[in-house]
């Protein structure tokens, strides 16, 4: 009775084990194959994310640690963050760049919006003439027209050491959103403004009514790409408010602070990651909308 009983089991243990082998066989050619199918995409998000990774761990170490070649924090200094925020004139900096990304931002989008809308729906005398005029504006450096504006801005209209020559600008229209908007409308039917003209709506309350919550996906981008560009610009602050602080934004103002702690990196990288981190934030709950905009405004020409 208990050689047969042993003699049962026997082929059972041995087929439990082969079946548990072909499990982990198979399980272990998924990953392969899951890491061959994605090999790109992982070194692409590698190279992107380690920089970042490297900075934050830089950023929470000790002043004698961040000038050596170990990678590790021996122990994590938070505080460098509250030293790079209680800089005198970060807290300045942090206004301005808000003030002239915000504010440029929504100058931007309420300025380029009609103009947009004009050029994709209206017909009339040189419309087309229009059209490329905005695309040689975007073809035209900043750095050929800005002799003649600063001196516009210093000496005529004595705005300079102030960011109001870059804000104001932004009120008149951006060509890359004129165009990024015109190429979204021209994806909308016809059909809805022309019902709209037939329930008695004017222009502007076609626009408003029913071209407005239409284009919400191409303004979200166009909003995100100036937001995105006010916030890092550098050359600009650098031409009109290099000679006040008071009037320094994040990007020029990082400089300032790199040329005075050129030994301590830790607190170099914190303040970097302190300028990154709003860009980095908002691109994350706003990238859906951002992706969709920059898609749809590629359907049509």
């Amino acid at each position: 009775m208990t050689l047969s009983t042993t003699l049962a089991k026997a082929p059972s243990g041995r087929s439990g084990g082969s079946g548990s082998a072909a499990a982990r066989d198979a399980r272990r050619r998924a990953a392969l194959h899951w890491v061959a199918v994605h090999s790109l995409a992982i070194a692409a998000t590698l190279f992107f994310l380690l920089p970042f990774v490297f900075a934050f761990l830089t950023s929470v170490m000790t002043d004698n640690q961040a000038l050596t070649t170990e990678y590790w924090p021996t122990s994590w200094e938070w505080g460098n963050y509250a030293k790079v925020w209680d800089t005198p004139g970060f807290l300045t900096w942090w206004r301005n760049t808000l003030l002239y990304a915000g504010l440029g931002t929504v100058l931007t989008v309420v300025s380029s919006l009609p103009v947009a809308y004009a050029l994709a729906k209206f017909r009339f005398r040189g419309r087309n003439l229009a059209l490329m005029a905005v695309i040689a504006m975007m073809m035209l450096p900043q750095q050929v027209t800005i002799i003649p504006m600063y001196l516009f801005w210093s000496k005529q209209m004595h705005l300079s050491g102030t960011l109001w020559p870059l804000i104001i600008p932004m009120a008149f229209g951006d060509a890359f959103s004129i165009f990024l908007l015109r190429q979204f409308l021209m994806t909308i039917p016809k059909e809805y403004i022309e019902a709209a003209r037939i329930d008695g709506c004017g222009d502007l309350r076609t626009l408003l009514k029913v071209v407005l919550p239409m284009a919400r996906p191409a303004i979200a981008a166009v909003a995100l790409f100036q937001f995105f560009y006010a916030w890092n610009d550098y050359f600009g602050p650098q031409i009109y408010a290099s000679n006040n602080p008071g009037a320094w934004t994040l990007s020029y103002g990082l400089e300032s602070f790199k040329g005075a702690h050129h030994t301590n990196w830790n607190l170099t990288m914190a303040a970097t990651l302190l300028v990154m981190a709003p860009v980095i934030i908002l691109f994350f709950f706003a990238q859906k909308a951002f992706i969709e905009g920059v898609t749809l405004t590629g359907v049509k020409g």
